[in-house]
């Protein structure tokens, strides 16, 4: 039973403190839309997902007024594009993202992910193709998401699909150097994808969820930074305890959001997904809940062991708040997000190389990182090979998004504007990685991968 004091500390954390949902994603699966024939599938594709999630956003914006909560984003997952397309006999895989982008116009959600390839083992049909249409798709949609798994903790890292995204990162960034290289921003490389992730851009609805089902993914690093700054001489284990109780109350938000849009909705709850995922808003920082530990910058020595404390915690209170609990919950970081990142990443404090230390203890990887313009692709394919290889060792999900900023150098900003923010371009390695990615092949899965 709610009493007052807990109803007015929720408000105050959504006021003041940025706490929100995030996203209600929709899951859907596709894979009863499969055929032959690329118009029919296009046509299939369309129907179900206009029909399915018809009502999701106005939902969403029913439940916002019931509870005062806002709802950032509405948004629907599919199944994985690249196995839709094995069924077909030819056809362009652009014509496919583009019934994607009209069926998320008329539903009207902010994004639709799945535009994916599965190739941690090897590529089958579809895989090659859907890859290769990467960047042209990201060029002519505004809402669609891809994502591209190249590694597991099983299956050992695909390097001829690390060698494939370092090109098509690189050329859809160059495709949509006049939209501020959007292309790359709406495009992520996994390692270990969950699949039942709501959240952007590595979305997508797993062969082994439900027909349809929606997912709530929670958001507050506010709230969490704020708890922290109230016990400033608080010991290690005290904070860890602090961080818990507030991931606990800020879960339990989630469960209850994403129990009433399975009724509301008439489909299965799937999870939910507690990520601190920042956004450019002031107060709204993990950077700055690092800080709040103490840390003078965050990317100082001290700044891993920091995120550890905090990613495990959140993890620990999510879980005791809802048998839900999935998709990539703990801490993001990504860079042009997080106005406490990208504060650090022009003080030259925050490198790549740190922020690479930063991605073995939190939720996903590298992201949102802006690079030179002139970034060799063999480069960007290193970082990802480096970035997987971190998942694939520490059986997490890592991931790599990444913006060539196309005519921009070092020391120069790329602005996104909206959740996306703006991003400081980071220094690169010069040295060549190019006969490295070109040996090809796959770097096997570690000796503790074989546990059956």
């Amino acid at each position: 039973m709610l009493n007052t004091s807990d109803i007015l500390e929720t408000i105050r954390m959504i006021q003041d403190e940025c706490l929100d949902i995030r996203t209600i994603t929709m899951g859907i699966s596709l894979l009863d839309c499969c055929t032959g024939d690329m118009s029919t599938l296009c046509d299939r594709v369309y129907d179900k997902i206009t029909h399915c999630a018809e009502h999701l956003v106005a939902t969403g914006e029913q439940i916002e007024a019931e509870y005062g909560i806002p709802i950032i984003n509405k948004r629907i997952s599919i199944t994985p594009a690249a196995i839709m397309l094995a069924a077909t006999n030819g056809g362009d895989p652009v014509q496919l993202a583009r019934t994607l982008q009209r069926a998320a116009e008329t539903t009207g959600v902010n994004f639709i992910g799945g535009f994916s390839a599965l190739v941690h083992k090897g590529f089958s049909a579809g895989d090659r193709e859907l890859i290769r249409a990467i960047p042209q798709a990201m060029a002519e949609t505004t809402r669609l998401c891809s994502s591209v798994n190249v590694g597991s903790t099983k299956a050992g890292i695909n390097m001829d699909a690390v060698a494939m995204m370092g090109k098509v990162i690189r050329e859809a960034a160059v495709l949509t150097a006049d939209a501020q290289c959007m292309g790359p921003a709406k495009l992520v490389v996994l390692c270990n994808a969950p699949e039942d992730n709501p959240f952007m851009a590595g979305a997508f609805h797993g062969v082994g969820e439900p027909d349809c089902e929606v997912h709530v993914g929670v958001s507050g690093p506010g709230v969490v930074r704020a708890a922290i700054e109230k016990y400033p001489d608080a010991t290690f284990d005290e904070l860890a305890d602090i961080i818990k109780r507030t991931a606990f109350k800020i879960t339990r938000m989630g469960q209850l959001v994403g129990t009433r849009a399975s009724k509301m909705l008439g489909v299965p709850f799937g999870i939910v997904d507690l990520s601190l995922a920042p956004t450019p808003a002031i107060g709204d920082s993990v950077a700055h809940i690092l800080e709040g530990m103490g840390l003078s910058v965050c990317g100082m020595h001290g700044t891993t062991a920091a995120l550890a404390l905090l990613n495990d915690a959140v993890k620990k209170g999510g879980v005791m708040a809802s048998s839900s609990v999935g998709g990539l919950s703990g801490a993001f970081i990504p860079v042009s997000e997080d106005a406490g990142m990208i504060a650090a990443a022009e003080s030259g404090v925050l490198s790549i190389e740190k922020l690479e230390a930063m991605t073995a203890v939190c939720s996903v990887g590298l992201d949102m990182i802006v690079l030179p313009g002139d970034t060799p692709a063999s480069t960007i394919s290193a970082i990802i090979a480096d970035e997987a290889a971190i998942g694939m060792v520490n059986n997490k999900t890592t991931a790599v998004r990444v913006i060539p900023a196309i005519g921009k150098q070092s020391g120069e900003s790329l602005e996104f504007g909206g959740l996306f923010g703006s991003g400081p371009v980071m220094a690169v390695r010069n040295e060549s990685a190019e006969a490295f990615i070109a040996r090809g092949g796959r770097i096997p899965a570690p000796m503790h991968s074989i546990r059956n």
